[in-house]
């Protein structure tokens, strides 16, 4: 048994005139490593240019798992954020159904969204009993392999064009003493299965489990292959080889001491700030290299309720965020350092690296719908809750794991 430490502008005139009110607003979000600092930061840049109200910066650790309860516990306590990130999704389902999340309709009505998102179904988790209660700022997907081209130069082989060419090249990796794959700590694996089940178990497979709760398609064939491919993973990870943070897998890629590794694309924000050019330092394959769609998801900011008696310039602060996060300028400048796809559709993306243009070519194809979007937190956590017991746990078989996913996916909501 293996124990691990694993924690589960438009310009001007379209953001309206800049305020006579300067104040201050603090946004909560849990973008804390390198490549994500520098994003984030061209969105308060941009919001502080534009508004003239002060972007007060109050990022959390721990990503989704960590910061959201944080989050959440802070809005229901009455000690609001003025906005806040979190995944696309369902995540802040029971906060807008409780009224304690702002009803943007109003707000963004002039800019009619509905004709530059590059996928609508990014908006439908937003939009609840008539209302808009958050903004898709990004467009991420797990969906990717990335390879060091340094460690195949080591071992003497062209860098894998798919999965499967990759994990034929493990046992001569580990021959040479470089780790097959890279892993951090902590939720770094939650995505991982997600990404076998759409390169390997394909987009039907996907459709039926995530949106149709099919817990018959998870006892399929297709669904036992891509269990078999997450327990040949497990294989060749070990817990002493685990580092603390994904953006250290990136330099493990960078240096070719691991060969490979399953993320989403904000880990090319890292590699960009690192130096590394794709292509050169490293490969990126959407979809494992085998499909021709990704599961899509991000990031939205929410803006809660605020109090009674908050200074009005602080709403109407609020405000000019939300028309700032999706404008053209602010969407250019974010996802350029963030890795992660644009929502519009207007905007010249020439200067988007190899990475980017991969994944803009899928994006054609319409997005997956991922765990996020289709299923509920509390559905979420049971299978991050299994799916972290199976890479802990060599006794669990494949047998074990594809039947208690299947007894969440029967009951999930």
């Amino acid at each position: 048994m293996k124990k691990f430490a694993v924690v589960a502008m438009m310009a001007t005139a379209l953001l309206g005139s800049t305020s006579s009110y300067a104040a201050d607003l603090e946004v909560t979000h849990w973008w804390t490593s390198a490549g994500e600092a520098a994003a984030v930061a061209e969105f308060a840049r941009v919001f502080e240019e534009e508004t003239g109200n002060k972007w007060i910066d109050s990022a959390l650790a721990g990503s989704g798992t960590g910061a959201n309860p944080v989050i959440i516990s802070r809005i229901i306590g009455g000690d609001p954020m003025g906005a806040t990130q979190m995944n696309t999704g369902r995540d802040a389902e029971e906060l807008i159904q409780a009224g304690l999340i702002r009803d943007l309709t109003d707000v963004v009505a002039d800019m009619d969204i509905d004709s530059f998102y590059v996928d609508q179904s990014l908006l439908e988790p937003c939009k609840i009993d008539g209302g808009l209660y958050c903004l898709p700022v990004n467009i991420h997907s797990w969906d990717w392999l990335w390879l060091s081209t340094k460690a195949y130069e080591k071992i003497g082989q062209p860098v894998p064009k798919d999965w499967n060419e990759y994990v034929a090249s493990w046992p001569k990796l580990q021959e040479a003493g470089i780790l097959p794959f890279g892993l951090a700590t902590g939720w770094p694996f939650s995505g991982i299965p997600g990404v076998l089940m759409s390169g390997i178990g394909g987009s039907d497979l996907v459709l039926k489990i995530n949106r149709d709760k099919d817990a018959e398609a998870v006892r399929s064939p297709e669904f036992r292959k891509v269990a078999e491919a997450l327990d040949a993973l497990r294989k060749v990870v070990s817990p002493e080889t685990m580092v603390p943070s994904f953006g250290d897998v990136g330099t493990q890629l960078i240096e070719g001491t691991a060969a490979g590794n399953i993320h989403g694309d904000w880990l090319q924000g890292d590699l960009q700030v690192a130096g590394a050019v794709p292509g050169k330092d490293y490969e990126c394959l959407p979809a494992l290299g085998l499909g021709t769609q990704l599961t899509g998801g991000g990031d939205s900011f929410y803006f809660p309720v605020l109090p009674e008696g908050t200074d009005p310039a602080v709403i109407e602060a609020q405000a000019q965020l939300a028309r700032t996060l999706i404008s053209p300028e602010a969407q250019l400048a974010f996802n350029l350092k963030k890795g992660s796809m644009p929502i519009r559709t207007d905007i010249d993306l020439s200067q988007a690296n190899p990475c980017m243009q991969k994944a803009l070519g899928l994006l054609k194809n319409g997005l997956l719908p991922s765990g996020d979007f289709a299923l509920s937190s509390d559905t979420q956590q049971q299978m991050q809750d299994l799916n972290t017991e199976f890479l802990d746990d060599d006794s669990i078989t494949v047998d074990d794991y594809i039947e208690r996913y299947a007894s969440i996916i029967e009951s999930a909501d």
